[in-house]
């Protein structure tokens, strides 16, 4: 499966950061998790827009190479899963913090 966010590493699916993010932080200012995070939603967006604009495109004639549409689909329907998947992580997490009795 491919990796359109960036978000697994190469070395046995080890989580990295997207380019930009830094890997510890000195003390600097970095971006927070949720600029981090609407950064990504805003890229499986706009690969959506783009597939969705592909087939359109491919519909009316525009266009005729017909690798190039399922390639963006499927490039938009991993990003999307990615992003579910990450969604999903931290509704989970979300629901283990709220299960701690303080």
């Amino acid at each position: 499966m491919s990796d359109p966010l960036g978000l697994i590493g190469a070395a046995g699916g080890a989580l990295r950061l997207p380019s930009g993010v830094p890997a510890a932080r000195a003390g600097g200012p970095g971006p927070s998790f949720k600029e981090t995070l609407l950064q990504n939603i805003d890229q499986v967006n706009q690969l959506q827009q783009d597939a969705t604009r592909a087939i359109e495109d491919l519909a009316t004639g525009d266009r005729d190479d017909v690798e190039g549409v399922i390639l963006a689909t499927q490039k938009a329907d991993s990003a999307f899963k990615m992003l579910q998947a990450v969604r999903n992580k931290v509704v989970e997490a979300y629901q283990e913090i709220n299960q701690v009795r303080v």
